[in-house]
């Protein structure tokens, strides 16, 4: 036995070391310039592609004379667009025995970039790890025997999602398109919303392994191009195998990163980047998700919605009340139950409290134990429903409400006043526009009943001043999180607890825009028209 287990080790580390030596003699081949000798080329691509069978190797001839070969990897390329476009015309070519001779070599790329493939966007690579990059994006590559260069041909085509209204983000009046797993198509939903050259999309590759693709947008002449600075060295720094999801930059960015309060805004709609770029902010787009991250942001910004600025004013701003109301209540209603039933009984009014008293009278745990297992039994029936396919998850989540609530107070295990609080909390955790948001506030309720438990109402106070002061003292980008309440700046809170009417902010937010401040012009108010005489 002891001498099969010193074997399985040795081969085991003897495949490590050849798999390492393949991988350092790929990574010296990507390196190489191209040299114009097709056959060791190709060896060098077939060795690098090894054990690959989605890579197409496709050889031909041209005049008979000339070897070449397109390169691409089967699944992420238009087969039929490769064939009329570009087969097609090379074997066509080939036919014409002399054209090899009439042609130097030099220009033969040229040529058939110019004059024979017919695909519009066409580029030309010089070393072998910029042919290796472009076949991994899903590109294809032409090499030709005593061409130096290699012919790149943007024929990309795979299965994606096509354009829907975002889930998490539904509004009753607005744009209905949400982004995508392409990173081509959120550019082009920008773009048609902010038409102008001032919009600036800069690409990234992040990922040594997955070489994603990131597109860093702004406005340029409102954006700070110190901000812009700031968020492409940010990024530039990250080193990391893979990147598979916006989050991962997320928390590779953010200022604070023990912070439970999200730092980087992500949104799934392409008017709400719209929207933040001409404040002067920047958006990050990243390959393979349909999440778009947004920085700097703020605390109360996460309480807005993209609906505030498609209705009336008024009502917006009613909502917003009704959004800051509810933002207490997630976070505060189960600790003020426990701290006023356990230490404070003397606050409530006398019909209210022997009715507590009264639903408590049979309940064997304290208002605490009481409060956790509800909360933690809420949020179990959440998750479940997440996880659970859509049809099955909703019924879930709303027969294990019903029926476990009404089965525990029948049970004596917990107070009906218990039930309706818990159910109040949870019904307000939901209400915020950021998801991450009313994640932050459902695990600082915990805290907060904690607090409560132990030092009644004097807890909840010590608890709020403390979250008050992290709150004070953190940055996203170098902008105050609490900011414009903290510090105060009067301009900006016209677009925080009201949500004034288009004519009335003229300005933009001097934390973001303070390059081009004027958001429109002076005395856009509407008014009646003149009586005509």
């Amino acid at each position: 036995m002891r001498l099969l287990r010193w074997l399985e080790k040795k081969i085991l580390k003897s495949n490590q070391n050849d798999d390492h030596r393949l991988f350092n003699k790929a990574d010296d081949l990507h390196s190489n310039q191209l040299k114009g000798h097709f056959l060791d080329e190709l060896k060098q691509l077939k060795m690098i592609f090894e054990r690959s069978s989605d890579i197409v190797f496709r050889e031909f001839q041209l005049g008979g004379i000339q070897k070449g070969g397109l390169i691409f990897l089967d699944g992420m390329v238009d087969t039929q667009m490769i064939d009329s476009d570009v087969m097609k015309p090379l074997l066509d070519l080939g036919k014409r025995t002399s054209l090899s001779a009439t042609i130097p070599l030099k220009e033969m790329e040229i040529f058939l970039r110019d004059q024979v493939i017919y695909i519009s966007q066409v580029s030309i690579g010089h070393t072998m790890k910029e042919v290796v990059d472009h076949i991994l994006n899903g590109g294809t590559v032409l090499i030709l025997e005593g061409v130096k260069q290699a012919l790149f041909i943007s024929a990309q085509a795979w299965e994606m999602r096509s354009v829907e209204e975002p889930s998490t983000e539904a509004v009753i009046r607005g744009p209905r398109e949400g982004f995508t797993e392409n990173l081509r198509t959120n550019t082009s939903l920008i773009r048609r919303r902010l038409k102008t050259p001032q919009l600036k999309m800069e690409e990234m590759t992040v990922g040594r392994l997955s070489n994603t693709k990131i597109a860093i947008t702004y406005l340029e002449g409102i954006a700070e191009q110190a901000l812009v600075a700031e968020v492409k060295e940010r990024i530039g720094q990250i080193d990391i195998d893979a990147i598979l999801e916006s989050n991962y930059i997320e928390e590779l960015i953010q200022d604070n990163p023990y912070s439970v309060f999200p730092q980087v805004n992500n949104t799934e709609r392409p008017d709400k980047v719209a929207a933040y770029l001409l404040e002067g902010k920047i958006g990050v787009l990243v390959d393979n998700t349909p999440f778009a991250l947004l920085v700097p942001v703020s605390f109360y910004e996460m309480l807005q919605s993209s609906e505030d600025y498609y209705q009336h004013f008024m009502v917006a701003t009613v909502i917003r009340w009704l959004r800051f109301f509810m933002l207490a209540g997630a976070l505060l209603l189960p600790s003020l139950y426990i701290a006023i039933t356990a230490f404070h009984q003397e606050m409530l009014p006398t019909p209210l409290l022997l009715s507590v008293s009264s639903g408590r009278e049979t309940v064997p745990f304290p208002a605490f134990v009481e409060a956790l297992i509800m909360e933690i039994s809420f949020e179990g029936l959440r998750e479940a429903g997440v996880r659970l396919p859509r049809p099955v998850g909703q019924a879930v989540s709303i027969v294990g409400a019903l029926v476990i609530g009404q089965a525990a107070v029948q049970a004596g295990i917990v107070s009906a006043s218990m039930v309706i609080i818990v159910s109040i909390t949870g019904i307000s955790s939901f209400i915020f526009p950021a998801f991450s948001q009313g994640i932050a506030i459902r695990l600082l309720r915990f805290p907060m009943m904690i607090c409560a438990a132990t030092l009644g109402l004097y807890g909840i106070l010590v608890a709020t001043l403390i979250l008050l002061t992290h709150m004070a003292r953190l940055r996203s980008f170098g902008v105050p999180y609490l900011s414009p309440v903290a510090p105060l700046n009067l301009t900006g809170l016209k677009d925080i607890y009201v949500r004034t009417p288009w004519w009335g902010m003229i300005n933009r937010s001097n934390q973001t825009g303070k390059k081009n401040q004027e958001r429109m012009n002076h005395f856009m108010r509407p008014r009646p028209p003149r009586r005509r005489n």
